[in-house]
């Protein structure tokens, strides 16, 4: 079922799966020819009939794809009565008109988890939750909220700010220990720019607008904010400034605390935010810190005042193929020693490069020439193991001499380590691949296939180090557990740092016959985040870390700085009015 009610101003243009990732007009469909199709028209893959994407899963996992054995959702997901607090709902009933809350059980279901596969998708799919909202709150304007905040503190109840639900760390899961009535508070209704300072490039923008809408608007006055996360589509302003997210074209434009100005954050104890915020200030401890990865532990944030750009003149795609992952890494290294790094640049291993490559059409007499002659020359001329070849992916953004400059700068350090120019084509395609990847999960997961994907930042001299040992592990990991077939473990590296690199792996295996796959996916997954640690990365580079890390706290700060959050929560939230308990306030 899709959602409907939730779209903002009445808005049926994007209409979004209940649960599922993405929208309702967009998912890949198995054929009776054993080909995939993908739906609707959104995207640069809609419409396309992939006839190399089941062998290409067959051949990574080891197993026979039934196209026949569908994996049944349920069609009545349990949803428990609500806790009601009947104070908090008749202050609620007389303070604010019937369209702002409601007690739907499809709704309270919906806003009751996120998007991490084993531990919430799936439970919501196939079982049940361990805990329910009671109630859904939609605010629409910062008063609103301002409210809500003095009714829930004074009924005792617990609030969980909901932004696009696109989390992947459990930090939208419920606490399965909170007795108290839960409302979900819904954002995305205030979803304005409030208003732009054409003179000095910034915005004021309320904190639920998703990134689609955001771009749409800046767009039409010749801006952008520039921050891409593959969530955009879906994800909110004020859920990035939460988990202090990374954009795909943070070379350019930052992440998102470098475009962010201020901040306005509404809890119990009033209203938290810089009075005047400015380019860069030195007023000792600063707001904006204090509420950048705050994971709703805190209070609701309202607004942010944002850094906007100009739309650049000229953009351009470009793609390289590499022999190996290890020498396409050692050009990114070069490159990032460099002032001249383009808005974005990726690298893929072989699986990935396979993998899109198996997700193209049925190619044309003319296309398959061309294949075959590109083919011919990085096999027989170039020497390059089909086997080991990688490919990045590249995005230019500026002026047209800024960007040409890019591009010399790019493809003179590529040639050093023999990469070979792959086109401007292939370089847009592997670029927007990225929204289709959530799409791909669901649709493997109807097959008894459970994947997902993991993030950390690593030194440049730790990046083989962290990529052997979660390879390893989960190698180790399927025969112990005897899984069927073998694992899918692929990383590919997204962003670069002066000292180091995003590492993102995509995890995965087949399930079929196998009791407690969720389990034993999720026990995996921490052994993988153990050995990630143990090899030199990080807990998390924009993910964040909700109750799904929340263990490994330990290695990350200080048992003083461990304090210091706990005071500063109850100082600010004395009643735990904000009881999401991420991070290290899951205890």
């Amino acid at each position: 079922m899709a959602d409907k009610s939730l779209d903002n101003n009445n808005n049926l243009k994007d209409v979004r799966y209940d649960h599922k990732w993405g929208f309702n007009d967009t998912r890949f469909r198995a054929n009776p020819d054993r080909t995939v199709t993908v739906t609707g028209n959104r995207y640069t893959i809609s419409g396309t009939t992939m006839p190399g994407f089941i062998p290409f899963v067959e051949e990574m996992l080891d197993i026979k794809f039934d196209m026949d054995d569908i994996k049944p959702e349920l069609e009545m997901k349990p949803v428990p009565d609500p806790i009601v607090n009947d104070g908090f709902c008749q202050a609620i009933e007389q303070s604010f008109s019937a369209d702002r809350y409601t007690l739907d059980r499809r709704e309270r279901l919906i806003h009751s988890h996120g998007q991490t596969t084993a531990d919430e998708l799936n439970k919501v799919l196939y079982g049940s939750l361990e805990r329910y909202a009671d109630l859904v709150f939609y605010p629409q304007s910062h008063d609103d909220c301002v409210k809500l905040v003095q009714l829930a503190a004074s009924h005792n109840v617990c609030l969980v700010p909901y932004g696009g639900g696109t989390s992947v760390s459990c930090a939208l899961q419920l606490p399965a220990e909170e007795t108290r009535t839960i409302v979900s508070v819904d954002m995305r209704r205030m979803n304005k720019i409030e208003w732009v300072d054409h003179e000095n490039f910034r915005a004021s923008v309320e904190a639920g607008i998703t990134g689609k809408q955001l771009e749409e608007e800046l767009d039409r006055l010749g801006y952008t904010s520039g921050h891409e996360p593959d969530s955009v589509e879906l994800s909110t302003l004020g859920g990035w400034i939460a988990t202090n997210a990374s954009g795909m074209k943070k070379n350019r434009y930052g992440n998102i605390e470098q475009i962010v100005e201020g901040i306005t954050m509404i809890t119990p104890q009033g209203v938290v935010e810089q009075l005047d915020p400015q380019p860069r200030v030195s007023i000792g401890i600063q707001p904006n810190s204090l509420l950048l990865g705050s994971e709703g532990n805190l209070g609701l944030i309202t607004k942010a005042i944002i850094k906007i750009h100009k739309i650049p003149p000229v953009k351009k795609y470009g793609s390289l193929v590499f022999p190996d992952f290890k020498t396409g890494t050692d050009f990114l290294y070069e490159l990032s020693q460099t002032a001249v790094l383009p808005a974005s640049i990726r690298l893929v291993d072989n699986i990935q490069f396979r993998f899109g490559s198996a997700l193209k059409p049925t190619p044309t007499a003319s296309e398959e020439l061309i294949n075959k002659i590109q083919k011919f020359f990085l096999l027989n001329v170039k020497k390059f193991d089909p086997n080991k070849l990688c490919a990045a992916t590249i995005v230019m953004e500026g002026t047209a001499a800024e960007v040409a400059h890019q591009e010399k700068t790019v493809y003179s350090i590529a040639s050093k380590y023999n990469g070979i120019k792959g086109g401007e084509g292939n370089g847009k395609r592997g670029y927007m691949l990225t929204y289709a990847i959530a799409y791909i999960r669901d649709f493997l997961a109807n097959y008894h296939i459970t994947g997902e994907t993991y993030e950390t930042t690593v030194p440049w001299s730790k990046v083989h180090d962290v990529i052997e040992a979660v390879e390893k592990l989960a190698l180790a990991r399927h025969e112990e557990y005897g899984l069927p077939g073998r694992p899918y473990v692929s990383p590919r590296i997204t962003q670069l740092y002066h000292t180091g690199v995003c590492i993102y792996f995509t995890h995965g295996f087949y399930t079929k016959g196998i009791t407690n796959s969720d389990k034993i996916f999720s026990a995996i997954e921490k052994d993988l985040r153990k050995a990630i640690l143990d090899a030199g990365g990080s807990l998390s580079h924009h993910h964040g870390i909700g109750k799904l890390r929340k263990e490994f706290m330990d290695r990350t700060i200080s048992p003083a700085s461990v304090e210091m959050i706990k005071e500063l929560k109850q100082a600010s939230d004395p009643q735990n009015i904000f009881g999401i308990r991420n991070n290290v306030l899951a205890d």
